[in-house]
């Protein structure tokens, strides 16, 4: 018998590949999709893996399609950049075993670089895309979407939101359908995309888009992923994914609906038989006007993006305003709150790290993780971050352009993670062209700003086996960096003589920061410090360090520094920045 349960969007997916028989899943965090892979290790039938990056992990999900198996991956919209590569080329080619690619854009950038619609590349590579609007569909959409790429001898991908990943709804589990392996037959005009392979791949490709697009106006319909409701026909609305549901809770029915389930390639005909049935279509869709542009490349008048903004994410009050010139009722808190921004956490190393960079007048090029918090005031200690590992690759052109004199004031910061996924490439760069640049990877021992997952350098697979562990430093010598130096950075004053000394050297060189995160479970912290309130003189400098612990309050007429002994670890860099001793160890408990 079928059970019913909630289900994030990220864990119906994995409950979907569950059920499809999936044996093989590979991803690199990055939310909002990382739950997925999460999920997906819990279920011991599927081998499931945190790969480098995302290209490494499509690569593998493909090299298993070509093996026989179901397969998968998860990424975020930026990672699918990473994955282009593979990704045209596997829509050339197609599948063995059905292959699916689930990739979470971020609408709102609620912890992204960048807003990116990912409908682009499913547009540009030719691979069929699927986008559920809750987690019933997330599961079924999975499941389809193998059987679907087995049909269509294609990979598949599956568009999920940050709100659909990270919201819950009642789902229906099944059994799971277990499937032998499909056998391997060589094939060289299949499979090996050269010049000559590749023209007739690309023939077999437009064929297959066609054979797609019929799928979406007929049979798509008739599986509930492309549907149809007419209520009042005065206004028709085109929506998907998220968006439907944004639509349909906020004019009820107020509208007809063409709900979207199959985004690439989108029908024709379906399109156009539901505009002939209303007075005026509205297509609503975050972020890009993709499907309002298909309307009107077929022919089909509609309003879009000169009624909803191309920028950030919607929501129900977004659509009542827009179509119904209607305000909600909502509750507000009468006072304004104080904003509270996202800060290092007492006893990340990274601050300690930050801080030693602080007064050296230093050109800082940084890169994505929670480190990334090191751009903010007081630290204010990141000049540039664009993507992940571009700070290394970066700083070796921006010292090559400006020269000697300011390759001695400028250092790289990167993650242990981010520099597995892509920044020793660009350290490569640095020694292999004779540069002089200074990188400084941040060594925590986990991938700490999706959530605490292993990876590659510290020794633990997805499941918490203990497997090799990346040798950074003998990494560093192998490509050949000869200054590699380890400083703890809670040692303030040793870290930074340390990157007084690296950036004086004619040489590449690489100081790895290390000390694991504050907030694993295996860490050990130091009985919370406290003030000497005699010492104290109230001059705030301890704030400097920026840490959520400290804080400043007038006692008895004067200003003095606090300790917030629930948040305080006793990590000591604080003690660092205050001249007058007043930061002492606390008593033992």
């Amino acid at each position: 018998m079928d059970k019913k349960t909630l289900l994030l969007g990220n864990e119906a997916v994995a409950r979907g590949l569950f059920e499809a028989g999936v044996n093989f899943v590979s991803a690199y965090p990055g939310t909002p999709s990382t739950e997925i892979t999460e999920a997906a290790a819990k279920y011991d039938e599927m081998y499931c893996e945190w790969a480098p990056n995302e290209k490494v992990s499509f690569e593998a999900a493909f090299g298993a399609s070509l093996g026989g198996a179901r397969s998968f991956c998860a990424m975020k919209h930026v990672g699918l950049n990473v994955a282009a590569d593979p990704l045209y080329t596997a829509s050339y080619i197609g599948v063995n075993g059905g292959m699916v690619c689930a990739v979470a854009d971020d609408p709102g950038m609620h912890s992204s670089q960048n807003e990116q619609d990912s409908r682009h590349h499913a547009i540009a590579s030719k691979t069929p895309m699927l986008e559920p609007a809750d987690s019933s569909e997330c599961l079924s959409f999975a499941k389809l979407a193998y059987e679907l790429s087995e049909k269509f001898d294609s990979p598949f991908l599956l568009r999920l939101s940050t709100r659909v990943s990270h919201s819950r709804s009642l789902v229906t589990l099944s059994p799971r359908e277990e499937r032998e392996l499909k056998e391997y037959k060589k094939d060289v005009m299949k499979n090996v995309m050269m010049p000559a392979m590749a023209k007739g791949a690309h023939v077999r490709v437009e064929n297959r888009t066609a054979a797609l697009t019929e799928w979406a106006d007929t049979e798509a319909v008739k599986l509930g992923v492309n549907t149809v409701e007419y209520f009042d026909k005065k206004l028709g609305v085109i929506a998907a994914g998220t968006t439907y549901t944004y639509a349909r809770e906020a004019l009820g029915e107020k509208a007809s609906f063409l709900k979207l389930g199959m985004v690439n390639p989108l029908p024709v005909k379906l399109i156009k038989e539901f505009a002939k049935n209303v007075e005026k279509v509205v297509v609503i869709e975050e972020l890009d006007p993709i499907i309002e542009n298909h309307c009107k490349t077929i022919g089909v008048q509609v309003e879009g993006k000169s009624i909803f903004s191309p920028l950030g994410e919607f929501s129900q009050a977004t659509v009542r305003k827009a179509l119904l010139g209607e305000e909600a009722d909502v509750l507000s808190f009468p006072d304004e709150i104080p904003p509270r921004p996202p800060v290092l956490c007492a006893g990340c190393p990274h601050r300690g790290l930050y801080y030693s960079l602080k007064g050296l007048n230093l050109y800082v090029s940084g890169d994505i993780g929670c480190y990334t918090l090191g751009a903010q005031a007081p630290l204010s200690m990141m000049d540039s971050c664009v993507c992940m590992g571009a700070s290394v690759s970066a700083l070796h052109g921006f010292n090559t352009a400006r020269g000697e004199e300011q390759a001695a004031k400028s250092v790289a910061v990167i993650g242990d993670s981010t520099f597995i996924h892509s920044g020793i490439t660009g350290l490569i760069d640095i020694a292999y062209n004779k540069g002089i640049s200074t990188v400084i990877v941040l060594d925590n021992s986990i991938t700490g700003m999706t959530g605490h997952q292993n990876n590659p350098a510290n020794g633990l697979t997805i499941r918490n086996d203990p497997t090799v562990a990346v040798n950074l430093e003998a990494l560093a010598h192998a490509i050949g960096i000869n200054s590699v130096r380890v400083v703890d950075p809670f040692d303030v004053k040793t870290t930074k003589a340390v990157i007084k000394e690296e950036l004086a050297k004619k040489e590449p060189s690489l100081v790895i920061s290390r000390r694991p995160c504050a907030l694993l479970k295996t860490v050990k912290h130091e009985k919370p410090l406290k003030i000497n309130l005699e010492k104290c003189v109230g001059c705030k400098a301890c704030l400097s360090v920026g840490c959520p612990a400290l804080s400043h309050a007038v006692i008895d007429g004067k200003n003095k520094a606090l300790i917030d002994e629930n948040q305080c670890v006793g990590c000591g860099v604080c003690t660092a920045a205050c001249r007058f001793g007043a930061i002492e160890k606390g008593a033992e408990q």
